[in-house]
Order: C-alpha cells, then sequence, then structure tokens
C-alpha cells in the first residue's frame, strides 16, 4: 500500500524512512467590538473568529525536506466578554459640537450618557 505524502522521492532516497510528527499549538486571538451592551457584543463576537480557510499548509515552513501533511484548529475555549469603555465626547469645549469622541475607561459599564470624562476623574 502506498503512502500519503507531499514528499516527492527519488531513487536516491532509497532506504531512507519516512517520518510524521503531529505538534499542537496554542492560538489565543483577542477581539473588540462596539456594541450598545454585553449582551449584543457577546453576538457580535460569537459571529467572528478564525477563518478556518486560512488555516492552511501556507503556515508552516517547508524547508530541508520537511513538508506539512496536514494542519487543523479546533475551538476549545473562550473567556467571558469583557466591558473595556465607552465612547464618549472629547475633552474639549468644542467637541460635541465638532462629533470628536473617543474611548474611555473612566466610566463603569452602567453609566452612560453624554459625560465628560473629567467629570469622572
Amino acid at each position: 500500500m502506498t503512502v500519503d505524502t507531499d514528499i516527492f522521492v527519488t531513487e536516491k532516497e532509497l532506504g531512507k524512512k519516512l517520518y510524521r510528527k503531529k505538534t499542537f499549538y496554542t492560538l489565543v486571538i483577542e477581539q473588540e467590538v462596539l456594541a450598545k451592551d454585553r449582551a449584543e457584543a457577546g453576538v457580535l463576537l460569537s459571529d467572528c473568529g478564525v477563518d478556518y480557510s486560512q488555516i492552511n499548509h501556507e503556515i508552516t515552513e517547508t524547508k530541508k525536506g520537511v513538508e506539512t501533511y496536514m494542519v487543523d484548529a479546533n475551538y476549545t475555549d473562550s473567556g467571558p466578554t469583557e466591558y473595556v469603555g465607552q465612547v464618549v465626547y472629547a475633552d474639549d469645549e468644542f467637541a460635541e459640537e465638532n462629533g470628536d469622541v473617543e474611548i474611555t475607561n473612566n466610566l463603569r459599564e452602567d453609566e452612560g450618557g453624554r459625560i465628560n470624562i473629567n467629570e469622572r476623574l
């Protein structure tokens, strides 16, 4: 029975042995999204993640006769959706008029409104 491999052999490799090894890597992806609340953020984030079509032989090195036989990725776990900050008007007297905004972490998740970020300091 012929072995399924991407290794090209010629008569000069006669007597050499084919070896294969699986190596497991941990991939961490941290994504961010603007949403009206944690529930919406959770839905939006769950719709994104790994583009499995990109998990292929191109992420590996091929050199010194080593060829990649198989590449795979599997979901194992995720952390909670965490609040990071809120979009507010910038600390500028013309910010509202000019539409100048920024993201601040000076507000709790349950706070909102048109707060000048320096009011919370």
